[in-house]
């Protein structure tokens, strides 16, 4: 919808408002869907859209147009930062000319094309409103011709910002951070003025990724609240803020933005020459973080290559026997998968050259004859035989010193030319934007995978980047960032092409790569290194944010964990990593036949209720107490659905008292069981509350009302516990999914 005047977007309970008559245009509206407004209203909302003229302030409205300058008085983070050699830094763009144009499965789009004649730069803006409400931004900054240049041939970008208005209510920021084996921890401040900036510079989003910034109304939970929030589409270095000013943002009351974070010198545009920001993905919900969960979600399932068929239940050999690659345990290991359940075997590191620990042999990618004479064949060949589908690791990215392709090539190491700076986990980066490095990634592992007609790479990115610059002749080295990520993009994208139904997993030291750039060419992710559940539950429920559970890589580690040296009850793990996509990460065979039993029941219910756990939609309670953990699955119309209530520590209270199930509809009546395949819970209880022992014995109709306002009396957990609830819709038979 459009009138001469306003451009307004509609979608999914969304409304995108743009004032197109002012000489850069203005943001009128982001947020609820106004309704079908016609022109008058349309105008009505430009006229209502003027800020005053403060005393003390400059003498013409300040606006927050959608490329900031100081020019219009506008004294927080610019569209773009840049100059000629020191000069042409005050840009002063102008709209050129505008379209709208409706998308066919819903919402619509408007480009905009700016002039800028202090910079000589071409703007083109584009906002995609999709049918599932997200708004997707990207720009494209485009140098000018000589003709029109002052003097110098090329203007340094040092940074652009993409930005939409926040209404004064957002006061409240959420965004996350983290370490190794402690991705998206959660944190939360008030917006006041000034601009609260994360900046990642470690080559990578990183573990401590700030992953999704959402600013809100005071108190926004996961089931309730306005928000806003914005994803920043890129994998290498980024930037994120939301900012508010004591003058505030033309009508509105501060911004939220991001883009890449440009290291200097990073982006020179010579005459011709463009430079394309990530895509930025803004999204609204009056439902509070499952309402932003939820349009994310149908965005990524909504992707041409998001994965269809089932996922495969997988077991990664690292955890099993790490760089012990004896052929005959890795047979027996192979079986014992095959007998309890598995669908994919992936073979981690330590399969190629020099590769007998962590020290030595990364960049060589040709199998280890030593320890494989015959090659992969005879594991691969098992794997096959036994109709599970095979996998096998790569680290493209790095290079230890000690290899081949690191003495034979020590000009493809992304270093600066005055020598190494310290190395990370025995390793450096290889400089993938190079043409010969990356014919070489490139040729290597095509060949690997149409040798061993391997389905799925495990790839992993485990140091940061440092001093991440690409010599040149003379020590003229320049940034290397931007190149490094963009190719890599072209490595994946090359070798999907020319293997259509290979699978890749984006796996950086855990969670140190998840992103929707990564996600355009992955099929899944690695949450974080810890199959620890107590941390996991936590991990998983962040990382559902953004991603839907098919994305998700979620093991069944071990007893006790490498990463926390925490003993849990196999109980708990197999719970905790039904909710992704589920996998083994040990040794089988160390396990008794009681523990392989429980094991192939776990694959049998991964495989029973998968189809829900990967089409349905994603709930999660509001919980005074952190330690406790309500999240489920909804199948469409609430005809199914399965629940996990979980708590990682002491609770302070005896009695726990009722809490409503999320997501389901009052309505509706429902039936209710606790499921027990996986083995029993404990509780601080002698008896547990009447309706937890009639739903252990079997179904109990239960009323919706009773389920989604009064809610239920739940059991008070001992720690490391978690139990099962299954929902299904009054007078729908057949199997929950």
């Amino acid at each position: 919808m459009s009138s001469d005047g306003v451009a307004y977007l509609r979608s999914a309970g969304v409304g995108f408002a743009v004032d197109l008559t002012t000489p850069v245009p203005t943001v009128l509206h982001w947020g609820e869907d106004l309704g079908e407004l016609s022109e008058e209203g349309l105008a009505t909302l430009a006229l209502t859209g003027g800020p005053a003229v403060p005393i003390n302030s400059i003498d013409v409205p300040r606006l927050l147009s959608v490329w900031p300058t100081e020019f219009e008085g506008w004294a927080g983070t610019p569209g773009h930062s840049g100059h000629r050699g020191g000069t042409a830094t005050t840009p002063r763009p102008r709209l050129a000319r505008s379209e709208v144009r409706d998308l066919p499965g819903g919402g619509g789009e408007l480009v905009l094309m700016l002039d800028d004649d202090i910079s000589d730069l071409d703007i083109k803006l584009t906002y995609r409103l999709d049918a599932f409400g997200v708004l997707a931004v990207r720009a494209r900054l485009t140098a000018r011709h000589p003709e029109h240049h002052h003097g110098e041939e090329r203007y340094d970008l040092t940074g652009v910002t993409t930005q939409l208005p926040l209404p004064r209510r957002a006061s409240e920021v959420l965004d996350f951070t983290g370490r190794w084996l402690r991705e998206r921890s959660p944190q939360r401040r008030p917006l006041t003025h000034g601009a609260h900036v994360r900046e990642v510079r470690r080559g990578k989003p990183g573990t401590d990724s700030p992953f999704l910034l959402a600013a809100g109304v005071p108190g926004f939970g996961f089931r309730a609240g306005e928000v806003w929030g914005l994803h920043v589409g890129w994998s290498g270095d980024q930037r994120y803020l939301a900012e508010a000013l004591p003058e505030g943002a033309g009508a509105h009351g501060g911004a939220i933005g991001g883009g890449e974070l440009l290291r200097p010198g990073e982006v020179r545009l010579g005459p011709g020459e463009f430079y394309e920001t990530p895509t930025c993905y803004f999204a609204w919900s009056a439902d509070g973080l499952d309402g932003l969960a939820h349009r994310f979600h149908r965005l990524l399932r909504a992707r041409p290559g998001h994965p269809v068929s089932p996922r495969p239940l997988l077991l990664n050999t690292w955890e099993a026997v790490y760089f012990d690659h004896d052929l005959d345990r890795l047979l027996k290991l192979t079986d014992l998968a095959a007998k309890v359940g598995v669908e994919r075997v992936v073979l981690d590191d330590g399969w190629f050259r020099g590769r007998r620990d962590d020290t030595a042999g990364l960049g060589d990618w040709f199998v280890d004859e030593t320890v494989w004479p015959n090659g992969l064949s005879p594991f691969v060949d098992r794997v096959h035989e036994l109709g599970m589908q095979f996998g096998l690791w790569f680290e493209p990215e790095m290079v230890n010193l000690d290899s081949d392709v690191a003495r034979d090539h020590p000009e493809w190491i992304l270093a600066p030319t005055e020598g190494l700076g310290p190395p990370s986990r025995h390793q450096y980066v290889l400089n993938v934007a190079d043409d010969d490095a990356w014919e070489y990634l490139l040729g290597r592992m095509d060949s690997l995978v149409t040798e061993y007609g391997i389905d799925y790479i495990k790839w992993d990115h485990n140091r940061e980047l440092h001093e991440a610059v690409r010599r040149r002749p003379g020590g003229r080295d320049r940034p290397g960032v931007r190149a490094q990520t963009l190719a890599a993009y072209r490595l994946m994208d090359a070798l999907r092409a020319r293997h259509p139904n290979l699978e890749i997993e984006s796996c950086a030291s855990g969670g140190g790569r998840i992103d929707l750039g990564v996600l355009r060419r992955t099929d899944r992710v690695w949450a974080s290194d810890s199959s620890d559940p107590v941390e996991r539950q936590a991990i998983q429920r962040w990382t559902g944010q953004l991603l839907p559970l098919e994305l998700i890589g979620a093991h069944f580690g071990t007893e006790r964990a490498p990463s926390t040296r925490r003993f849990t009850s196999d109980t708990f793990r197999l719970i905790t990593a039904l909710f992704g996509h589920a996998g083994i990460e040990q040794d089988l065979g160390k396990l008794t036949p009681e523990q392989l039993a429980k094991v192939t029941t776990w694959a049998n219910m991964y495989k029973e209720f998968r189809p829900l756990l990967h089409s349905g939609e994603v709930v999660r309670a509001d919980l005074q107490d952190e330690r406790e953990f309500l999240h489920g699955v909804l199948a469409p119309g609430c005809a199914a659905a399965l629940y996990c209530w979980a708590r990682t520590g002491t609770s302070p209270d005896l009695q726990h008292g009722r809490v409503a199930l999320p997501g389901l509809v009052p309505s509706h009546d429902y039936r209710v069981r606790i499921r027990t395949d996986l083995g029993p819970f404990s509780a601080r209880h002698r008896f547990p509350p009447a309706w937890v022992s009639a739903a252990l014995a079997g179904w109990i109709d239960v009323p919706g009302p009773v389920l989604t306002r009064a809610g239920l009396p739940m059991p008070t957990l001992d720690p490391q516990q978690a139990m099962l609830i299954e929902v299904r819709r009054a007078g729908i038979g057949g199997r929950a999914g």
